[in-house]
């Protein structure tokens, strides 16, 4: 397979890091495998990113990808859309399994809330890593 069939191949993982602000140091095919060198922030990241590769093909027979984990590589953004109904404990329930997590919510989007109690549907919250 062609260097390009194969980055067309494993588009969703590198668009993946890409958007999540990964380092990608190697991207080139080499005897007809897809050479990925990345570089992540932590060893969750590490495993959504081979999820995404198994989602591509759960074999990846054509993929030498080699994740390493940096804590200096920033941290992927997470946000989150306050729906009807929605609390900042319920949203802190959801991420990190704890609602008393929320004043973390609350600290990381002080430019956008006044109080804890007062979000409202349609804003979007950073949610700060675990």
């Amino acid at each position: 397979m062609s260097a390009d069939a194969l980055k067309a191949k494993y588009k969703p993982v590198i668009d993946f890091l890409s958007t999540r602000g990964a380092r990608i140091a190697h991207l080139h095919e080499e005897g007809g495998k897809l050479v990925l060198d990345a570089t992540v922030h932590d060893e969750a990241e590490k495993n959504r990113v081979w999820d995404q590769i198994k989602g591509v093909d759960g074999n990846y027979d054509d993929l030498k990808a080699t994740i390493t984990v940096d804590a200096s590589v920033p941290a992927a953004a997470v946000t989150y859309t306050v729906q009807g109904g929605d609390t900042l404990s319920k949203i802190s329930k959801q991420f990190y399994g704890n609602p008393n997590q929320y004043m973390k919510i609350f600290e990381a989007n002080k430019d956008k809330l006044s109080d804890p109690d007062k979000i409202k549907p349609g804003q979007v919250l950073s949610i700060p890593n675990a």
